[in-house]
């Protein structure tokens, strides 16, 4: 398979969970440019903390936050129409400094440009502790 290629539906979920663990990684977010890769012009994401976040907004903050490791569990990907996924997934917020841990439901959705996966949509819905 070359780059400019969709992956085929056994490589759809390992393909979008690298992509959301990469975006949850501290090398990725405090990287403009890799940022701006993944993420689409039109990108705008409900965040857990009830913040809306432009992609304008997402490039300023996050190479610049105080960053906090993060796992991802219970992931599932499916495609809604040839170049449009639709995935889920919960986030481990852990331990950090001041940080409490937290958990987090999360949505994406994917868009197949260029020959790449950009993110279009996210949301993250807190889980009480």
């Amino acid at each position: 398979m070359t780059g400019l290629e969709r992956p085929n539906a056994t490589d759809l979920v390992a393909q979008l969970q690298a992509l959301e663990a990469a975006l949850q990684s501290q090398a990725v977010r405090a990287d403009s440019a890799r940022l701006a890769m993944l993420l689409a012009d039109e990108f705008v994401e409900f965040g857990s903390s009830g913040t809306l976040w432009t992609r304008a907004a997402t490039l300023a903050a996050l190479p610049g936050e105080d960053f906090c490791p993060r796992s991802i569990s219970d992931f599932h990907a499916r495609l809604l129409a040839d170049d449009v996924a639709f995935v889920t997934y919960r986030s481990q917020r852990h331990a950090s400094g001041a940080l409490p841990p937290s958990a987090s439901l999360r949505s994406s959705l994917w868009k197949w440009r260029d020959g790449r996966w950009q993110m279009t949509f996210h949301q993250g819905t807190p889980i009480p502790a």
